[in-house]
C-alpha cells in the first residue's frame, strides 16, 4: 500500500543519508520503524496488562502454592485415571 507522509526536511535527509550507508532504500527504514514502534506498542499493553494482573493478584489473594498445585493435579487424575503403578 503506498502512502503520501510529511516529512519535515532535515529529517528526510538524515534518513536519506543513513538509508544509502547501510544500502537499503528509505522505504525499508521506514517499515522497520513503523514496525518497531507497532511492537513496542504492543509491548507496553502487555506490560500494563501484566502489571493489572499482578495487582488485581496482590490485591484479591488467590492462587496456590505449585506444589500444591501439582498435588491438586496428581490426586485428580489418580481418581481419573488410577494408579499407574506396576
Amino acid at each position: 500500500m503506498k502512502v503520501t507522509l510529511d516529512i519535515k526536511d532535515d529529517l528526510y535527509r538524515a534518513i536519506k543519508v543513513e538509508a544509502a550507508r547501510q544500502d537499503r532504500t528509505v522505504r525499508d527504514i521506514a517499515d522497520e520503524a513503523l514496525e518497531a514502534w507497532l511492537e513496542a506498542v504492543e509491548d507496553a499493553e502487555d506490560i500494563a496488562a501484566a502489571k493489572e494482573a499482578e495487582a488485581e493478584y496482590q490485591r484479591d489473594g488467590g492462587g496456590i502454592d505449585i506444589e500444591e498445585y501439582f498435588r491438586q493435579r496428581v490426586a485428580e487424575d489418580r481418581a481419573k485415571y488410577g494408579s499407574r503403578k506396576g
